[in-house]
């Protein structure tokens, strides 16, 4: 027993120092677990931010100044007074995200209480961006309207009240959402790259069959790779979490950060038995980063942190429900947003569990049959 499990150790240090000679690779880990995270948390924004506006004012009022000056940083830059008949030219440029077109008479007709128009202009390319950027402008207007007719700023009381409390992330900061996600799905990423190209990188060297004509079963071969891979990307995650997301990002984390890692160190044994199975069925590296990329994109998309699971067809929630990868978003969600303990997640962690062992089996079993046949 003692002799196999030495044999496992050292066949898996054996696959740290193939990992460090690859220095492509290791570059690439380095940067996945850290400038990357950093990017996609702060370039993935979908708030309006320094919205380039211009504003067409053919009334001259006094309303209408008081409608160009209502924009402010950091939703909107300070807008800009152009004539009708520079818009067209203007949008075509991208000069402008949003463009505000004031008739003539618009004050008169507001006092007047006569119905009347404002045209908003919208660069819609930035599809999420313009539609939160329109609510943003109509919120104004009707502000600024509503001011100029009461001449005050105390707000007419309406019948009720809409009083909204934001749980979890008062402030609605996406970074917090968007540096989680995009630290599981390198964790994904990465674990079946490194286990998959590990097991692809000894069959084209010839190095798979010395391992076969030492006294090692492909369970220990396996394990090896299981072990050595993990260990990687667990101690990067545990570099992102702390170093990355909680110092750069600042992102406060409500729970357990070694509960997180649990769950990080649980899931890796799906993903890398992922990682022998795909390394098993693929013969060359090329077909293994186009089988890497389906296979990725789906368990991305799918996992709920993309998209919310209440939000899929009944039929596709009833498929996903098999894939490790939405348990453990639901779990990484749970600990570092909502603070839950292991009270809260140990039936998802003993769900990942299982399914990683299901599979696990059958790529292990798959890739007997590899061994055997050569």
């Amino acid at each position: 027993m003692w002799q196999r499990l030495s044999s496992i150790f050292w066949l898996g240090t054996k696959e740290l120092r193939s990992l460090q000679r690859d220095k492509v690779l290791l570059a690439f880990l380095v940067y996945s677990f850290s400038l990357a995270i950093f990017v996609q948390a702060r370039g993935t924004s979908s708030d309006v931010h320094n919205a380039s506006l211009g504003i067409v004012d053919e009334d001259r009022s006094q309303l209408s100044g008081q409608l160009a000056n209502a924009f402010f940083e950091p939703n909107f830059n300070q807008p800009i007074l152009i004539e009708a008949g520079e818009v067209d030219a203007a949008m075509d440029a991208s000069r402008f995200m949003f463009v505000i077109g004031i008739p003539p008479n618009f004050e008169r007709h507001i006092v007047q209480g006569r119905p009347t128009e404002i045209q908003v202009n919208i660069d819609a390319t930035a599809m999420a961006q313009a539609g939160i950027g329109a609510n943003y402008i109509q919120a104004i207007v009707q502000r600024e309207v509503s001011r100029f007719q009461t001449r005050s700023d105390r707000n007419t009381p309406l019948a009720i009240e809409l009083v909204t409390r934001r749980a979890f992330n008062a402030n609605g900061n996406p970074v917090w959402f968007a540096s989680l996600m995009a630290l599981v799905n390198q964790v994904t990423m990465l674990t079946v790259i490194l286990t998959g190209a590990a097991l692809i990188r000894e069959r084209e060297h010839g190095t798979i069959e010395h391992l076969l004509v030492m006294p090692l079963t492909s369970l220990d071969i396996a394990l090896a790779k299981i072990w050595s891979n993990s260990l990687v990307i667990l101690l990067a995650a545990t570099f992102a979490v702390y170093v990355v997301i909680v110092r750069a990002l600042q992102v406060p984390v409500a729970g357990s950060i070694p509960l997180f890692l649990s769950g990080v160190a649980v899931y890796l044994f799906f993903a890398t038995a992922l990682g022998v199975f795909l390394g098993t069925v693929t013969r060359t590296m090329p077909q293994f980063a186009m089988l890497v990329i389906l296979i990725i994109v789906a368990l991305q998309m799918l996992s709920g942190g993309m998209t919310p699971i209440d939000s899929q067809p009944p039929w596709l929630q009833a498929i996903t429900f098999f894939l490790p990868s939405r348990h453990f978003v639901s779990v990484a969600q749970a600990i570092m947003y909502r603070g839950a303990g292991f009270g809260n997640v140990w039936p998802s962690f003993v769900t990942v569990a299982l399914m990683a062992f299901a599979f696990f089996a059958a790529a292990l079993m798959l890739f007997r049959r590899s061994i055997a046949s050569r």
